[in-house]
């Protein structure tokens, strides 16, 4: 429980009760919004997907799966999803999806490796979005344009809550900044990745950070990202590497960066066969995905993933994600909490 921050004299604003309506109503306003703003449809997503396929996200390259066998496939081995970033993609193709459309779900994880802390449980729920794009749109500028229509379905979500629970005071900024993990690296040279987050998002209050996954100028990574579904290794008009990155809240309960979504223009042919190589992983050219990709199957696309459980502990102002959602804890992590007033689900 090293990770675990328990703020001063905190106290909910809402109660157990108050809170699962809270929460209904901004999933409902924040889907709502986001379809409309962005062209989306919902579809239903796996929860869980054959093994060798190439469809699972790999995250960072390193977590685990979920992994179990099943009995009428002669116990072949199936893997809940850690994202749907590549079935995304293979269902805007299968779905026929128009340009300047797209398609969003409701995406269920399980992820063992997760440390487990204020923001982080076993359990992930996120909405997976997808648009397809033209190669006009595959650039930094069309990236920005999409960040900055999420961002203004945040603002909306936040008067909602306003409107509802008005002791919820607004305090998102008017606008988003934007900026480039090189650009953040040389504001703060001598500062960790998590770090340099904490600054300027405690500064900005909302910031999209672009270029993760490509090696800085100092050889390291701001964070790592798989090869195979975010383009970060194209050069952008902006001078730097990538058309991939996150957005970023300042959580003012925990007094820190907030990680609310993960997205980007996703690997055309050659930002995939590139990535392949320098992470040594060109093996994976076999796999179903990667041949639909390779094969010209797949259409252009931009996308990403939203968290459900930490928009709500945002929006109200909760210091757990377990104030959000049931989950499985260290031992003594409920109780801590507790003796704190969080009171974990």
């Amino acid at each position: 429980m090293k990770n675990l921050i328990l703020p001063k004299n905190y106290k909910s604003i809402l109660d157990l009760k108050q809170t699962e309506l809270a929460i209904k109503l901004v999933k409902d306003n924040f889907q709502d919004n986001l379809s409309s703003e962005l062209r989306l449809r919902r579809v239903t997503a796996p929860l869980f997907v054959l093994k060798g396929t190439g469809i699972n996200d790999d995250l960072n390259g390193t977590e685990r799966k979920v992994t179990f066998p099943i009995k009428d496939l002669n116990d072949r081995q199936a893997e809940v999803v850690n994202s749907l970033a590549k079935w995304k993609r293979m269902a805007l193709a299968d779905y026929g999806i128009n340009m300047g459309y797209g398609i969003y779900t409701d995406m269920n994880a399980i992820r063992p490796d997760e440390v487990l802390d204020n923001l982080h449980s076993l359990y992930v729920d996120q909405w997976d979005w997808e648009r397809v794009i033209s190669l006009e749109e595959r650039n930094v500028a069309f990236l920005k344009y999409i960040v900055k229509k999420i961002f203004e379905v945040l603002k909306r979500t936040e008067f909602v809550v306003y409107e509802n629970y008005p002791e919820i005071k607004p305090i998102l900024p008017d606008e988003i900044t934007i900026i480039h993990s090189e650009e953040l690296l040389k504001l703060y040279p001598g500062l960790s990745a998590k770090e340099r987050e904490n600054e300027i998002t405690k500064k900005h209050k909302a910031v999209f950070i672009i270029g993760i996954g490509a090696k800085l100028s100092h050889g390291e990574q701001h964070d790592g990202r798989a090869p195979d579904y975010d383009d970060w290794s194209t050069p952008n008009s902006d001078g730097y590497m990538g058309l991939n990155g996150d957005i970023l809240l300042w959580h003012p309960v925990l007094e820190q960066a907030f990680e609310i979504s993960s997205m980007g223009i996703r690997v055309d042919k050659a930002a995939l066969l590139h990535q392949l190589e320098i992470t040594n992983s060109n093996e994976r050219k076999s796999l179903l995905f990667h041949q639909r990709l390779l094969s010209d199957e797949l259409p252009l696309s931009i996308g990403g993933g939203i968290g459900q459980s930490r928009l709500c502990m945002y929006f109200l102002r909760k210091a757990h994600v377990g104030e959000i959602q049931s989950g499985i804890w260290p031992d003594g992590m409920a109780e801590e909490c507790r003796k704190h007033g969080i009171i974990l689900i």
